[in-house]
């Protein structure tokens, strides 16, 4: 398999993951799907911690390295940077030069800088995920594992999208939450996907051309929505998204007992894209992303 298809493959896996823990994403399927479009996802989002964790004398990062490893091996490349000082994050995008052709979606992944957290803060998390299992995260570049089972490939590549490390205790949560949701949110879910998007150019409905036309059809179903949509037609980029539907995370409780919390998971993103002028003058479908607008979107998990 060429790694574009691979990477198809393994999108299609977590967008199955994701679909069945995020009921809006199903609605907003099956909505598409009865106007006579299909879906395809703009980007999908990942976060990470920045940290290093040091285990039988070999050291993984846990940020943007972390997972850029695997896309890079798909063949996406970096494609953008992104800073959110305010909240401590960092990220870049990724594109796929295959992405027409297989229809890939952008990759957005962020870290949070824990070093720039409060002292407190910064100790809990790194204590947490002193826990991690890496034994099974390959080492092998991804060329050497396409003469694997492609199931067994596939598993692989998914299982590294789980959280390495040991349930968190509910207080060490408690206390990050307090300073930053997002590293709240990433001891409790780790790489899981934060959010896919729905890419409103490309789901072709005739009942839903626009980003407006979208969301009023998500309302008229029960949907509940963001309150704004971020950006304009001229930005070259339009979002918003639903609610974040509510997980239950594994915790330990005050006494070691494993137990379940209700914690936001993650929302489904709607995004519309718009021609900008590029450097030239030439007007080109814009690509990237504003972070003015992620900044927004970011606060969709908080508690």
């Amino acid at each position: 398999m060429k790694p574009a298809e691979i990477a198809q493959q393994l999108w299609d896996l977590l967008w199955q993951d994701y679909r069945d823990r995020v009921t809006y994403a199903r609605i907003y399927q099956q909505m598409i799907t009865e106007a006579g479009g299909s879906i395809a996802n703009d980007h999908i989002a990942f976060r990470t911690l920045r940290l290093t964790v040091d285990q039988h004398g070999h050291s993984m990062q846990l940020g943007i390295p972390y997972l850029a490893k695997i896309a890079e091996a798909l063949g996406y490349r970096q494609a953008g940077e992104y800073h959110f000082p305010e909240q401590f994050l960092y990220a870049h995008h990724y594109a796929h030069p295959d992405q027409d052709s297989y229809d890939l979606p952008k990759l957005f992944i962020s870290e949070l800088i824990v070093d720039d957290l409060p002292k407190n803060a910064a100790a809990v998390i790194k204590e947490t995920v002193q826990s991690s299992d890496f034994s099974w995260y390959p080492d092998m570049p991804l060329e050497s594992m396409k003469t694997c089972d492609r199931q067994a490939l596939l598993t692989t590549l998914a299982h590294l999208f789980d959280r390495p490390w040991q349930p968190p205790q509910q207080s060490a949560v408690e206390q990050v939450n307090a300073v930053s949701q997002y590293g709240a949110w990433v001891l409790l879910y780790g790489y899981a996907v934060n959010h896919f998007t729905g890419y409103v150019n490309r789901h072709q409905a005739a009942k839903y051309q626009t980003i407006d036309q979208t969301i009023a059809g998500l309302i008229n179903l029960g949907v509940p929505m963001k309150s704004s949509i971020e950006g304009s037609i001229e930005s070259g980029l339009c979002q918003t998204a639903t609610q974040a539907a509510i997980g239950q995370a594994w915790v330990k409780d005050d006494t070691g007992h494993l137990i379940q919390i209700p914690w936001p998971y993650a929302y489904y993103e709607i995004a519309e894209r718009h021609q900008i002028k590029d450097l030239a003058g030439n007007l080109v479908l814009f690509g990237g992303f504003l972070s003015a607008q992620a900044k927004q979107l970011f606060e969709m998990t908080r508690r």
